[in-house]
C-alpha cells in the first residue's frame, strides 16, 4: 500500500490542479441607478433651483458655466484674464444664499491665492479664470464646486450654495 501512494501523488502533481475550481464568470446586467446617485442628482436640481430662485428674489441677470456655477459682472474692465499658476489678489465678501455673511476680506488687505493650485474652492478657480484686474462679480458656487457635503466645519454648513462678491486686485506671476 506503501508504494501506491507516491504515485497516487504523482499524479495528482501532474495534473497541474492547484486545488482551485474554476469558477464561471457570469456577465453582469446592467445596475440600475443606485439611490444615492439619484438623490446626488435630485440635490443638484434642488440646488440649481434655489440660486435660480435667488437671481429672481435679487433681479440678477445671472450667467451659468457649464459646471453649474454663475455669475454676473458689476465692472467688467478689459484686460488679460487670470490663467493657472498665476496669482489672483481679490478682496470679497463671502455670504450664504439666505445671506448670512461667512467670510470677508478686511478693509485695504486682499488675500491672494494660486489659481487651480491653492485650497480654495474649485468654482472659484472656475470663475477667477473669467475675470481680469478691476473685474468684479458676484459667483454664485452651488456646495458640489464648493464645499461639498460636510460645509468647511465652521461657518458653511453642509451642501452649502455660497455667494462671493468679488473685486480683482491684480493678477500676477508672483504672490
Amino acid at each position: 500500500m506503501r508504494t501506491w501512494l507516491p504515485v497516487v501523488m504523482l499524479l495528482a502533481a501532474s495534473c497541474g490542479g492547484d486545488g482551485r475550481v474554476p469558477v464561471r464568470v457570469q456577465q453582469k446586467a446592467e445596475a440600475p441607478e443606485s439611490d444615492m446617485v439619484k438623490e446626488n442628482k435630485d440635490a443638484v436640481k434642488l440646488e440649481q433651483h434655489d440660486i435660480a430662485l435667488y437671481a429672481q428674489r435679487h433681479n440678477l441677470q445671472l450667467t451659468a458655466t457649464p459646471t453649474g456655477v454663475h455669475y454676473l459682472l458689476h465692472r467688467d474692465v478689459d484686460g488679460p484674464t487670470a490663467k493657472p499658476d498665476q496669482w489672483a489678489r481679490v478682496n470679497y465678501r463671502l455670504e450664504l444664499l439666505n445671506g448670512d455673511s461667512a467670510y470677508a476680506t478686511r478693509p485695504g488687505e486682499p488675500e491672494s491665492f494660486m489659481v487651480e493650485m491653492d485650497q480654495v474652492e474649485s468654482g472659484l478657480h472656475e470663475a477667477i479664470q473669467l475675470l481680469s484686474p478691476g473685474d468684479s462679480a458676484l459667483i454664485v458656487i452651488p456646495s458640489y464646486r464648493a464645499h461639498g457635503l460636510i460645509g468647511d466645519q465652521d461657518r458653511i454648513p453642509m451642501r452649502s450654495t455660497i455667494v462671493y462678491h468679488l473685486g480683482v486686485v491684480a493678477i500676477t506671476n508672483r504672490p
